[in-house]
Parts: C-alpha cells; sequence; structure tokens
C-alpha cells in the first residue's frame, strides 16, 4: 500500500468515525472554532483600526513638530529665531489657535481656528487639497479657507459658498477674565473633504493667515510654533535639541513620535488578544483531548480486531490522531469564517471619538486579514488536534489485540 493511498484511508476512516457520533463530535468542533473565530475578529479589527490610525497620524506630516508653551512661558521672537537657526530645520511658523462655534445649516458645530501661514499647512499635510476658490494671501486677514464639514452640512448641501461670511462664537480669556467675543470671515476657499483626522481635523478647520490672529481673534500671545524638518530621518536629532534649549517651558510633540507610541499601543493590544484567544484554544485541546479518550475507549474492541489483522501501533495511532486533527481542521475553518464574518460586522460599527462634549467623530476602518494571521490560526488550530489527540492515540495504539477483543 502506498503512503498516499495510506492517508487517504486513515482520512476517510477518522471522517466516518466522527459521523457515527455526530453529536459528540459537532459539539467538540464548537470548542475548536472558539479559538481561530476570536483570534482573527479581534486581531484583524485591531489591525484595521490600528493601521487607520498610523496613516492618519502619518498623513499629517512625519517631518512636523509642533511646539506648544507650558503655563506662565510666551514664545518670543528670540525662541523663532533660535529654532528657525537649528540644524535641519526647514521651517519654522508661530499658529494662533482656539475652538469655536459656528452655524452649518440648523445645527451648531464645534471648529477649530487656526491663524498660521496656510502654505506650511500644505507642506505639512499631504493629500489636502483645495476643492474650490483659493488661499487667502498674508494681508487677506479677513478671509478664510474652511473645512469641508463647515461647507457643507452632514447631507452634502452646501451652506457656504465663496464670498459667504461665517460667523464664529469663541471664548477669549485673559489674565483670568474669559468673555464671550464673535467674529466675522469671509470664505476666500474651501477644502475637499479629507477624512477623519486625530490631532487636526482639517474638515472641521478654519484657517486664516496669521495676522488674523491678533487682528481678528483678538489674540496676543501665540499658541505655539508649528516646526516642519527637512526629513523625518532628522526628527528626533531636532526634537532633542528642542528639549535641550526650552526644558520644561514647552511642550514638544512630533507626529512621528505619536506614530511609534500608536503603534506601541496597538503591539500591546495583539499580545493582549492573542493571549487571550490561546485559553480559548488551551479549552479546546482539554475538549478533544476528553473525546477522543471515550472514543477509545468505545472502540477498544475495533482496535483489537484492525491490529489483530495487522495494523501496527503506529497505523492505530495515526488513524486516531487523524480524527482529532480532522475535528480541528473542520473547526478551524469554521471558526476562521464567522470570525471574519464578524470582524466585518464589528468594523461596520464604527468607533467613536469624542474631542468635545458636543463633537463626535465615528471612525471606519475595514478589518485586516492577513495570510500571516491566517496561517497562525491555521497552525494553532492544528496543533490542538496533536496535542489533544497525542495521549488518546498513543493509549489506543499500546493496546494489546488479545486485551481489546475480550473488551466489553
Amino acid at each position: 500500500m502506498s503512503v498516499t493511498q495510506f492517508v487517504f484511508d486513515i482520512f476517510r476512516l477518522a471522517f466516518k468515525a466522527l459521523t457515527e457520533r455526530r453529536a459528540r463530535a459537532l459539539l467538540t468542533i464548537v470548542g475548536i472554532a472558539i479559538g481561530p473565530l476570536a483570534m482573527v475578529m479581534i486581531s484583524s479589527v485591531i489591525d484595521g483600526y490600528g493601521d487607520y490610525v498610523i496613516s492618519q497620524i502619518e498623513g499629517l506630516g512625519q517631518n512636523a513638530i509642533v511646539l506648544f508653551p507650558e503655563s506662565g512661558y510666551r514664545f518670543t521672537q528670540k525662541d523663532l529665531d533660535t529654532i528657525r537657526a537649528l540644524p535641519h530645520v526647514k521651517r519654522a511658523e508661530p499658529f494662533y489657535t482656539l475652538q469655536a462655534q459656528a452655524k452649518v445649516g440648523t445645527q451648531t458645530k464645534v471648529v477649530f481656528i487656526y491663524a498660521i501661514p496656510i502654505d506650511i499647512v500644505f507642506e505639512a499635510i499631504k493629500g489636502l487639497e483645495v476643492l474650490k476658490g483659493s488661499i487667502p494671501s498674508d494681508t487677506d486677514y479677513l478671509k478664510a479657507l474652511v473645512g469641508y464639514k463647515i461647507a457643507y452640512d452632514d447631507n452634502g448641501n452646501m451652506v457656504y459658498d465663496l464670498g459667504d461670511v461665517i460667523t464664529i462664537t469663541y471664548i477669549k480669556t485673559s489674565e483670568g477674565k474669559s468673555e464671550v467675543k464673535r467674529a466675522s470671515i469671509t470664505v476666500a476657499g474651501v477644502l475637499n473633504e479629507f477624512g477623519g483626522a486625530f490631532i487636526l481635523s482639517p474638515d472641521t478647520t478654519i484657517f486664516l493667515p496669521l495676522v488674523a490672529g491678533q487682528r481678528v481673534l483678538g489674540l496676543s500671545e501665540w499658541s505655539g510654533v508649528f516646526v516642519l524638518v527637512e526629513s523625518s530621518a532628522y526628527v528626533p536629532e531636532v526634537m532633542k535639541q528642542l528639549q535641550n534649549i526650552f526644558g520644561n517651558s514647552a511642550n514638544i510633540i512630533s507626529f512621528q513620535s505619536i506614530a511609534n507610541i500608536a503603534n506601541s499601543i496597538i503591539g500591546a493590544m495583539n499580545f493582549i488578544s492573542f493571549a487571550a484567544s490561546l485559553s480559548a484554544f488551551a479549552v479546546a485541546i482539554a475538549g478533544v483531548a476528553a473525546t477522543m479518550i471515550t472514543s477509545v475507549i468505545e472502540r477498544t474492541r475495533e482496535i483489537g480486531l484492525l491490529k489483530s489483522l495487522g495494523f501496527t501501533d503506529i497505523q492505530v495511532l495515526v488513524m486516531i490522531l487523524m480524527e482529532s486533527i480532522v475535528m480541528s481542521l473542520i473547526g478551524g475553518f469554521i471558526g476562521m469564517f464567522l470570525g471574519v464574518v464578524g470582524a466585518h460586522m464589528l468594523a461596520s460599527r464604527g468607533f467613536e471619538i469624542r474631542a468635545a462634549a458636543t463633537t463626535v467623530m465615528v471612525i471606519k476602518a475595514p478589518p485586516k486579514i492577513t495570510p500571516i494571521n491566517v496561517a497562525r490560526t491555521m497552525t494553532l488550530t492544528i496543533l490542538i488536534g496533536l496535542a489533544g489527540g497525542i495521549f488518546p492515540a498513543y493509549r489506543a495504539s499500546r493496546i494489546p489485540p488479545a486485551v481489546a477483543l475480550r473488551y466489553e
């Protein structure tokens, strides 16, 4: 008998044995399927959202660094000149920023205002495009470039066209006192829809020339300094120099560092999900072992008959082991299929991020199902069959034919 014919016959015998004990085999397969289901569903959703987060952060400029003054410190022109003089610094520009409210159709939306040389924003954020109109010049401080979700409502209807006036309401704090202020700006251009983003969301942002920070918003102190480095490779070096210069006087943030932190968090979440899935695999091993021991006990006479007909110990061991492997393969395929379906259902719900009490951003990312993830899951599933079936198979192979034939 050839090896191929032997494997085929053993597989057929294993499958027949399982069909004769359908209820028990089915329950064992369900227990096996839980592990692959959990692993594929959770890990693919985490990887999908992880890739989305990283791409959004990297899209904001891996060569960008933002400095915010700590309480009691003010950035001055001297600080700006010092930053601009650092090696590998391509540009450094101050900016003013605040949060405001604007009427968009029938809704009052929270919007973000940035008074900054607008061209540096386009240098930093790849994929940012003007849908209509143009970027206001540095002297047109009453004109603005507005985000897509400000010019259009949630149904895609235009609310503000070129030349229209937007009134914003914001709170200005000065010397410990707060007052409600209003300002009117004219739409000079509208940005194309960018999509959800972290830290800076262009769709809900109004960009003004730098001089508007004082003349329109009435702000006297820079909110921070935006720095562009020649290459992302120089970001760690420039950040170290900035930390040496400002110490605790400034909070220094780079999008590259945030991306690295996000990668670390995603890696930790994947490890946790993998560890949780392993517990389901461990339970499945116990279930397979219990099923196979019961099967061996019930088939003692059958095993004795096969050995008396010439089956060797190795052949008996492989036959019993094949049953547990077949159950594992069936459970693995069912679990992975349900995991893929569950991952898409889970990802379709979206993930809510609340930037403020009235600002909710829903992000949706497709699950990331990779060949590596599938191969890892299937390998672990096969190991379930091997680990759960090896002891019962070994026990079956050691049964003497004479004892087995006398078994009742």
